[in-house]
């Protein structure tokens, strides 16, 4: 299926990974990863930094499945709010999910400091915008509990909105703690280091139709009847990992980007900020290096891909006419468009770890609007089971975490 259509400005902007590199044979390896967009490079990374031998695997062209279609905005903010969170899962759960969000963002920093690896990563304040009164309550909520449980957050009135960051509103969260990046750039760049370093294989073009596993290994089949052997296979795919698991866990949504001509420095809004407006649909903005400024939301539930593609230009009048109520004095000049389709889960968490323990098939799925602070997250977790080594964040984002 297509994971986007449009012309997502990452493809534009960067060197294509031009790789082709089918498996033409029976194969061996401790691990072997399924996916190679951010969160299969993020886990290619922290096994070749442990020193675990494994080979990425990926149906198409390096990370143009739905890395190639990402805004990569890096928040600790999910897509439940801790407020509504506590009353879904058990507290302790809640506030572990977001301070991981937190710490992850510095934990994808350092590893393109520590790599020399330039993916546009930048820090950035976040503005967490409410548009009418029921907003404000849910800002109010929010508030309340991430300043009782310690998160970094400020509470912006409408007089210190519009000095902060320039807009007419009722008021706004804010706070220091995201960053941006290129998920596209970054992935690659990830990958082609460890080819070097750590002699990373990746067969492009192959599609794993089974995997069987055993007690002591598993073996995977390509649809050209190649067997993979491995100890650990790790499913990187998204919602695609739909096909290897006994159930369906996800709701798959269809989502729109624009982003605009790059525009003359003194016209970006204040501070850069990542800006978030939590209405129904939601709208989030966020600019990249070369002044361009992405716009983005306007999610439905999925179809198909062709309704989904069909509602494009439609949507692009939308976010446009939207960002011009934002910001009237911006001139927006669409340049690029795309839409996408992702996953949520029911109480908006990601999942990570064996489906029941024990299993040799694990899974890194960072479902949600938040998903690269999530496979970052993964990425740390799968390479310690693998290690044999425990890890408490399996009980938060493990497929058998308590609900309320």
């Amino acid at each position: 299926m297509d994971l986007h259509s449009g012309l997502p400005f990452w493809i534009v902007k960067n060197e294509f990974f031009d790789l082709y590199y089918p498996l033409r044979n029976d194969f061996k390896i401790d691990v072997a990863i399924i996916g190679s967009g951010i969160t299969g490079a993020l886990v290619a990374h922290e096994l070749c930094e442990a020193g675990v031998e494994c080979a990425l695997i990926d149906k198409r062209t390096i990370s143009t499945g739905s890395s190639a279609a990402s805004t990569a905005q890096l928040q600790y903010e999910i897509d439940t709010p801790l407020s509504k969170l506590v009353n879904i899962v058990p507290k302790k759960i809640a506030i572990d999910a977001y301070f991981n969000c937190l710490d992850s963002i510095t934990d994808i920093e350092n590893i393109f400091k520590k790599t020399n690896i330039d993916a546009d990563f930048t820090r950035v304040p976040t503005v967490l915008l409410a548009s009418n009164q029921q907003g404000v309550k849910l800002l109010d909520e929010e508030y309340a509990i991430r300043t009782e449980v310690g998160l970094p957050v400020k509470y912006l009135d409408a007089k210190q909105l519009k000095t902060y960051q320039n807009i007419d509103g009722i008021a706004a969260l804010q706070n220091d703690t995201s960053a941006q990046m290129d998920a596209y750039k970054g992935a690659i760049n990830l990958l082609k280091y460890h080819q070097e370093k750590h002699q990373l294989q990746i067969f492009t073009h192959t599609k794993v139709e089974k995997i069987d596993e055993n007690k002591n290994n598993c073996e995977l089949l390509t649809e050209h009847g190649h067997t993979i052997s491995c100890k650990y296979v790790i499913v990187a795919t998204g919602f695609e990992a739909g096909q290897f698991l006994p159930k369906k866990v996800m709701n798959l949504l269809s989502t729109y980007a624009i982003c605009s001509a790059p525009i003359d420095e003194k016209m970006v809004w204040p501070n850069r900020s990542l800006i978030w407006e939590i209405a129904e649909p939601y709208l989030y903005m966020r600019t990249t290096k070369d002044n361009r400024l992405i716009v983005g939301g306007e999610d439905e539930d999925f179809q198909n891909p062709d309704k989904r593609d069909d509602l494009l230009r439609t949507k692009i009048k939308t976010l446009e006419r939207k960002f011009s109520r934002l910001y009237p004095e911006i001139e927006f000049n669409t340049e690029m468009a795309w839409c996408g389709t992702f996953s949520s889960t029911n109480d908006g968490l990601p999942y990570m770890g064996p489906w029941k323990k024990g299993d040799r098939t694990l899974f890194a799925l960072g479902y949600g609007g938040n998903g690269i602070t999530f496979s970052m997250v993964a990425a740390q977790v799968l390479k310690n089971i693998i290690l044999n080594q425990k890890d408490s964040r399996l009980e938060t984002f493990g497929f058998d975490r308590p609900t309320k």
